[in-house]
């Protein structure tokens, strides 16, 4: 590799979890501070961060595939640095498969990509998939300008070692980030324009720490603190796991204002014996109770969950009980993969692999059933009145697009701006979004 020119211009592109598009952010904050301007739309970029996620069916395929893309007419590419898990889980490989690759940058290392760019700059190639045991969150710098909602990273990594999954080899350890490191985070991004904060993690509903006063502290009580926040208006968590549902987290959703009423709470299958084999610790019936709870002091909550189709040794009766559970809970949104082996993980040997072709049909049957209970929770929104987060403008002249309490996506037309909490009506369902009219009368909550 020869030296080339410093960057003077960038682009990230984040693929995957919320996770990712928070890491993607706070890439482009550190190429900022170091001088580096986004490109223009539609115009090449000195640098690109492909930031991969490994959970993805032929994730490292598609990794390369993005690599080629770069490669301009004239034979050369921009500088590449290839972040995230996809980096961590195959970092060597990448640079022997893909020598245009400059840099190569693990999920937990990303705070030392200044340092790495200018390795590159001086005609070095550089991996780091370390997982140092200091934080990366003090190397990253201040948050100065956000949307009118904001991820923040308050946990990273697993500990539940689900026989599918790549997260603890790729993000390591559960690490909850210290309390007051988030609170300050928090107050920053509020005063930088968010006025709904998401709280992210793994398994964020893990999180535990302690107060300023020193006491035991965990995801409810941290929201809690945040929701005294004047100008924070809303608050969300996900990802969570069924095992780390506590009580005082089950009746947050009855008692903080602020915590909206949508819980995402991954299932991944309806059958005892699969989650068994997923080590998901947890069965069909307990999973169902935590629902009941919820809902017990959240009657209008959405819920929301994962399900992996085609797990190894998956039959049809097993699949049956998958469908059976969907109708059951009646989710109001859910995302559904197939199942993909990844390298290193147990299911990855297991025997009865299933047969893609059956996989797909599966699949097809089962999000025809989300599908169907997705427009049925918004079919029975109509009518209801309730506050919208203005996100963006729509297509239309004068239309606007935001969300509801229940992260669902609407539409109006009048006056407003980003950022405003608007007073609305739904009045049309779409299997994918909500029409709404002005409550005529309603001020806009900036």
């Amino acid at each position: 590799m020869r030296p080339t020119p410093a960057p003077k211009t960038y682009r990230v592109k984040s693929f995957g979890c919320q996770m990712n598009v928070y890491d993607g952010e706070r890439m482009a904050e550190l190429l900022a501070q170091q001088g580096i301007a986004p490109a223009p739309e539609g115009e090449e970029a000195d640098l690109v961060v492909l930031n991969t996620c490994h959970i993805r069916e032929k994730a490292a395929e598609k990794v390369y595939s993005d690599i080629g893309r770069l490669r301009r007419d004239d034979g050369t590419s921009p500088l590449i640095a290839v972040a995230g898990c996809v980096a961590q889980a195959e970092g060597e490989e990448i640079m022997a498969r893909a020598p245009a690759v400059s840099m190569v940058v693990g999920p937990q290392a990303y705070h030392r990509l200044p340092g790495m760019i200018a390795e590159a700059v001086a005609g070095r190639r550089a991996v780091d998939t370390d997982m140092p045991a200091e934080t990366k969150f003090g190397a990253l710098p201040a948050r100065r300008k956000v949307g009118p909602g904001a991820f923040l990273t308050v946990q990273e990594g697993c500990d539940k070692f689900c026989t599918y999954c790549v997260v603890p080899y790729t993000r390591g350890a559960e690490i909850s980030r210290p309390f007051a490191e988030i609170v300050a985070e928090a107050e920053r991004l509020v005063e930088a324009g968010a006025r709904e904060i998401t709280l992210i993690g793994q398994n964020v509903n893990a999180w535990h720490g302690e107060d300023a006063k020193g006491g035991a502290i965990g995801l409810d009580g941290l929201a809690r603190v945040l929701a005294e926040l004047p100008d924070l208006a809303r608050i969300r968590y996900t990802t969570s796991h069924p095992n780390d549902m506590t009580d005082g987290l089950i009746a947050a959703h009855g008692d903080n204002p602020k915590l909206m009423p949508f819980l995402h709470l991954p299932v991944q299958a309806g059958n005892d014996r699969v989650l068994r084999a997923m080590n998901r610790s947890h069965t069909v019936d307990s999973y169902l109770r935590i629902l009941d709870r919820v809902r017990a002091v959240r009657p209008d909550i959405a819920l929301s969950g994962d399900f992996i189709v085609g797990f190894p040794g998956e039959t049809e009766a097993e699949f049956a009980d998958t469908l059976k559970l969907v109708d059951a809970v009646g989710y109001a949104q859910c995302f559904s993969f197939k199942y993909s082996p990844r390298p290193g993980t147990p299911a990855a040997t297991m025997a009865d692999q299933i047969p893609a072709a059956v996989m797909d049909e599966r699949l097809q049957r089962l999000q025809a059933a989300l599908n169907r209970d997705q427009y049925a929770f918004n079919r029975a929104s109509v009518g209801k009145r309730c506050t919208v987060l203005v996100e963006r403008k729509g297509k239309l002249p004068g239309q606007w697009l935001g969300k509801s309490p229940w992260l669902q996506s609407v539409h109006f037309e009048g006056e407003a701006a980003i950022g405003d909490l608007v007073e609305v009506e739904l009045v049309h369902a779409g299997p994918n979004s909500l029409g709404a009219v002005r409550v005529v009368g309603s001020p806009s909550r900036a």
